[in-house]
Protein backbone atom coordinates (compact mmCIF):
# COMPACT_ATOMS: atom_id res chain seq x y z
CA UNK A 1 0.00 0.00 0.00
CA UNK A 2 1.41 3.36 -1.06
CA UNK A 3 0.65 6.20 1.36
CA UNK A 4 1.17 9.92 0.96
CA UNK A 5 1.76 11.14 4.52
CA UNK A 6 1.38 14.89 5.08
CA UNK A 7 2.94 16.04 8.34
CA UNK A 8 1.73 18.74 10.70
CA UNK A 9 2.92 22.29 11.35
CA UNK A 10 6.50 22.50 12.65
CA UNK A 11 6.86 18.76 12.13
CA UNK A 12 9.33 17.08 9.79
CA UNK A 13 9.39 14.07 7.47
CA UNK A 14 10.35 10.80 9.10
CA UNK A 15 8.36 11.27 12.29
CA UNK A 16 6.83 8.57 14.49
CA UNK A 17 3.65 8.09 12.44
CA UNK A 18 5.12 7.77 8.92
CA UNK A 19 7.92 5.63 10.32
CA UNK A 20 5.34 3.30 11.90
CA UNK A 21 3.59 2.92 8.54
CA UNK A 22 6.93 2.27 6.84
CA UNK A 23 7.91 -0.32 9.44
CA UNK A 24 4.63 -2.15 8.83
CA UNK A 25 5.17 -2.71 5.15
CA UNK A 26 3.74 0.46 3.61
CA UNK A 27 5.47 2.52 0.95
CA UNK A 28 5.43 6.04 2.39
CA UNK A 29 5.84 9.30 0.49
CA UNK A 30 6.52 11.94 3.14
CA UNK A 31 7.40 15.33 1.60
CA UNK A 32 8.60 18.34 3.56
CA UNK A 33 5.76 20.89 3.69
CA UNK A 34 6.34 24.61 4.10
CA UNK A 35 5.33 25.67 7.63
CA UNK A 36 4.58 29.33 6.89
CA UNK A 37 2.96 29.29 3.43
CA UNK A 38 -0.08 27.01 3.22
CA UNK A 39 -0.43 27.41 -0.55
CA UNK A 40 3.20 26.37 -1.04
CA UNK A 41 2.67 23.37 1.23
CA UNK A 42 -0.39 22.44 -0.81
CA UNK A 43 1.55 22.70 -4.06
CA UNK A 44 4.22 20.39 -2.66
CA UNK A 45 1.59 17.86 -1.58
CA UNK A 46 -0.18 18.08 -4.92
CA UNK A 47 3.06 17.49 -6.81
CA UNK A 48 3.82 14.44 -4.63
CA UNK A 49 0.33 13.06 -5.26
CA UNK A 50 0.54 13.64 -9.02
CA UNK A 51 3.94 11.95 -9.19
CA UNK A 52 3.31 8.92 -6.98
CA UNK A 53 -0.46 8.33 -7.19
CA UNK A 54 -0.79 6.87 -3.68
CA UNK A 55 -3.50 4.47 -2.58
CA UNK A 56 -4.25 6.51 0.57
CA UNK A 57 -3.56 10.05 1.75
CA UNK A 58 -2.91 10.52 5.48
CA UNK A 59 -2.85 14.05 6.88
CA UNK A 60 -1.90 14.99 10.44
CA UNK A 61 -3.14 18.27 11.99
CA UNK A 62 -2.24 21.02 9.49
CA UNK A 63 -1.32 18.20 7.13
CA UNK A 64 -4.91 17.06 7.49
CA UNK A 65 -6.05 20.42 6.13
CA UNK A 66 -3.55 20.02 3.29
CA UNK A 67 -4.89 16.53 2.59
CA UNK A 68 -8.44 17.87 2.39
CA UNK A 69 -7.39 20.46 -0.21
CA UNK A 70 -5.31 18.19 -2.48
CA UNK A 71 -7.02 17.50 -5.81
CA UNK A 72 -6.99 13.70 -5.60
CA UNK A 73 -10.30 12.52 -7.03
CA UNK A 74 -11.68 9.56 -5.10
CA UNK A 75 -8.38 8.66 -3.42
CA UNK A 76 -9.35 7.81 0.19
CA UNK A 77 -8.08 9.82 3.13
CA UNK A 78 -7.32 9.25 6.81
CA UNK A 79 -7.21 12.47 8.82
CA UNK A 80 -5.48 12.76 12.20
CA UNK A 81 -6.81 15.64 14.31
CA UNK A 82 -7.24 17.74 11.15
CA UNK A 83 -6.84 21.52 11.51
CA UNK A 84 -9.38 22.20 8.77
CA UNK A 85 -10.91 25.25 10.46
CA UNK A 86 -7.58 27.10 10.51
CA UNK A 87 -6.17 26.31 7.08
CA UNK A 88 -7.56 25.76 3.60
CA UNK A 89 -10.83 26.43 1.82
CA UNK A 90 -12.31 22.92 1.80
CA UNK A 91 -14.76 22.29 4.65
CA UNK A 92 -16.07 18.77 3.88
CA UNK A 93 -14.56 15.40 3.00
CA UNK A 94 -15.67 12.29 1.13
CA UNK A 95 -18.06 10.04 3.02
CA UNK A 96 -15.53 7.20 3.15
CA UNK A 97 -13.00 9.29 5.04
CA UNK A 98 -11.89 8.12 8.50
CA UNK A 99 -11.04 10.80 11.06
CA UNK A 100 -9.03 9.93 14.18
CA UNK A 101 -9.06 12.40 17.05
CA UNK A 102 -8.39 12.42 20.79
CA UNK A 103 -11.07 13.94 23.00
CA UNK A 104 -8.16 15.24 25.12
CA UNK A 105 -6.49 17.03 22.19
CA UNK A 106 -4.98 20.22 23.61
CA UNK A 107 -4.35 21.83 20.19
CA UNK A 108 -7.32 21.11 17.90
CA UNK A 109 -10.69 20.73 19.66
CA UNK A 110 -12.28 17.30 19.29
CA UNK A 111 -15.55 19.06 18.48
CA UNK A 112 -14.03 20.32 15.21
CA UNK A 113 -13.81 16.73 13.99
CA UNK A 114 -17.32 16.01 15.22
CA UNK A 115 -18.54 18.92 13.10
CA UNK A 116 -16.53 17.78 10.06
CA UNK A 117 -17.71 14.18 10.33
CA UNK A 118 -21.36 15.15 10.71
CA UNK A 119 -21.21 17.57 7.78
CA UNK A 120 -19.52 15.01 5.52
CA UNK A 121 -20.92 11.64 6.53
CA UNK A 122 -17.39 10.55 7.49
CA UNK A 123 -16.44 8.14 10.26
CA UNK A 124 -14.95 9.67 13.42
CA UNK A 125 -13.04 7.42 15.81
CA UNK A 126 -11.94 8.68 19.21
CA UNK A 127 -8.46 7.44 20.04
CA UNK A 128 -5.29 8.60 21.78
CA UNK A 129 -4.39 10.74 24.77
CA UNK A 130 -3.31 14.00 23.14
CA UNK A 131 -2.87 15.82 19.83
CA UNK A 132 0.11 13.81 18.61
CA UNK A 133 -1.64 10.41 18.35
CA UNK A 134 1.79 8.82 18.71
CA UNK A 135 0.90 6.21 21.35
CA UNK A 136 0.76 2.50 20.47
CA UNK A 137 -3.02 2.28 20.20
CA UNK A 138 -3.28 5.36 17.99
CA UNK A 139 -0.58 4.09 15.66
CA UNK A 140 -2.29 0.71 15.37
CA UNK A 141 -5.66 2.32 14.62
CA UNK A 142 -4.05 4.62 12.03
CA UNK A 143 -2.62 1.62 10.17
CA UNK A 144 -5.93 -0.21 10.46
CA UNK A 145 -7.79 2.83 9.10
CA UNK A 146 -5.45 3.01 6.11
CA UNK A 147 -6.18 -0.64 5.32
CA UNK A 148 -9.92 -0.04 5.68
CA UNK A 149 -10.13 2.96 3.36
CA UNK A 150 -7.80 1.30 0.84
CA UNK A 151 -10.12 -1.73 0.76
CA UNK A 152 -13.15 0.45 0.13
CA UNK A 153 -14.98 -0.94 3.16
CA UNK A 154 -17.84 1.26 4.33
CA UNK A 155 -17.89 2.02 8.04
CA UNK A 156 -20.77 3.37 10.13
CA UNK A 157 -21.32 7.11 9.77
CA UNK A 158 -20.31 9.01 12.89
CA UNK A 159 -22.96 10.41 15.19
CA UNK A 160 -20.41 12.41 17.19
CA UNK A 161 -19.83 9.67 19.77
CA UNK A 162 -16.76 7.51 20.14
CA UNK A 163 -16.26 5.73 16.88
CA UNK A 164 -17.78 2.37 16.24
CA UNK A 165 -15.69 0.61 13.65
CA UNK A 166 -14.95 -2.75 12.11
CA UNK A 167 -11.83 -4.66 11.32
CA UNK A 168 -11.53 -5.32 7.55
CA UNK A 169 -13.54 -8.40 6.62
CA UNK A 170 -15.77 -8.27 9.67
CA UNK A 171 -19.53 -8.24 9.21
CA UNK A 172 -20.29 -7.09 12.72
CA UNK A 173 -19.98 -3.57 14.03
CA UNK A 174 -18.13 -3.12 17.29
CA UNK A 175 -15.08 -1.62 18.98
CA UNK A 176 -11.60 -1.97 17.61
CA UNK A 177 -10.59 -5.42 18.88
CA UNK A 178 -8.03 -5.88 21.64
CA UNK A 179 -4.68 -7.39 20.77
CA UNK A 180 -3.86 -8.53 24.31
CA UNK A 181 -5.54 -9.38 27.62
CA UNK A 182 -4.59 -10.79 31.01
CA UNK A 183 -5.44 -13.64 33.34
CA UNK A 184 -4.51 -14.49 36.91
CA UNK A 185 -2.46 -17.65 37.35
CA UNK A 186 -4.35 -19.97 39.71
CA UNK A 187 -1.12 -21.40 41.10
CA UNK A 188 0.89 -18.27 41.98
CA UNK A 189 -1.66 -15.46 41.74
CA UNK A 190 0.36 -13.38 39.26
CA UNK A 191 -1.42 -11.42 36.53
CA UNK A 192 -0.17 -12.64 33.15
CA UNK A 193 -0.59 -10.68 29.90
CA UNK A 194 -1.19 -12.78 26.79
CA UNK A 195 -1.56 -11.82 23.10
CA UNK A 196 -4.93 -12.35 21.44
CA UNK A 197 -5.53 -13.74 17.98
CA UNK A 198 -9.26 -13.27 17.38
CA UNK A 199 -8.96 -14.85 13.94
CA UNK A 200 -8.90 -18.17 15.84
CA UNK A 201 -12.56 -17.75 16.79
CA UNK A 202 -14.80 -16.26 19.46
CA UNK A 203 -14.30 -19.16 21.88
CA UNK A 204 -10.78 -20.48 22.38
CA UNK A 205 -9.14 -22.88 24.86
CA UNK A 206 -5.46 -23.69 25.06
CA UNK A 207 -2.80 -24.67 27.61
CA UNK A 208 0.01 -22.31 28.55
CA UNK A 209 2.73 -22.49 31.20
CA UNK A 210 2.78 -19.54 33.57
CA UNK A 211 5.98 -17.55 32.86
CA UNK A 212 6.37 -16.87 36.60
CA UNK A 213 5.83 -20.24 38.31
CA UNK A 214 5.90 -22.52 35.22
CA UNK A 215 2.66 -24.28 36.24
CA UNK A 216 0.33 -25.14 33.36
CA UNK A 217 -2.94 -23.21 33.03
CA UNK A 218 -5.90 -23.86 30.76
CA UNK A 219 -6.66 -20.48 29.15
CA UNK A 220 -10.20 -19.67 28.05
CA UNK A 221 -10.86 -16.77 25.67
CA UNK A 222 -14.43 -15.64 24.99
CA UNK A 223 -15.60 -12.83 22.68
CA UNK A 224 -19.22 -11.71 23.03
CA UNK A 225 -21.52 -10.34 20.32
CA UNK A 226 -20.41 -6.77 21.04
CA UNK A 227 -16.73 -7.63 20.54
CA UNK A 228 -15.85 -7.52 24.25
CA UNK A 229 -13.14 -10.02 25.20
CA UNK A 230 -12.76 -11.92 28.47
CA UNK A 231 -9.93 -14.25 29.48
CA UNK A 232 -9.73 -16.53 32.48
CA UNK A 233 -7.56 -19.47 33.52
CA UNK A 234 -7.88 -22.67 35.48
CA UNK A 235 -5.12 -25.07 36.54
CA UNK A 236 -4.43 -27.97 34.20
CA UNK A 237 -4.23 -30.06 37.38
CA UNK A 238 -4.97 -29.37 41.02
CA UNK A 239 -1.99 -28.32 43.15
CA UNK A 240 -1.57 -29.15 46.82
Amino acid sequence: MRILFLHGWKSIPGGVKPTYLLDHGCEVINPKLDDEDFDRALRTAQAAFDMHRPDVIVGSSRGGAVAMNVQAGDTPRVLLCPAWKKWGAVKTVMSGTIILHSRDDEVIPYEHSVELAEASGATLIEVGKDHRLADKESLEVMLWACNVVASGEQLPISDGNTGSARKPGSNKEGPVPQDEASYVCDACGEEIVVPLDLSEGSSQTYVEDCPVCCRANIIHVEVDEDGNTSVHAEPEQDYD
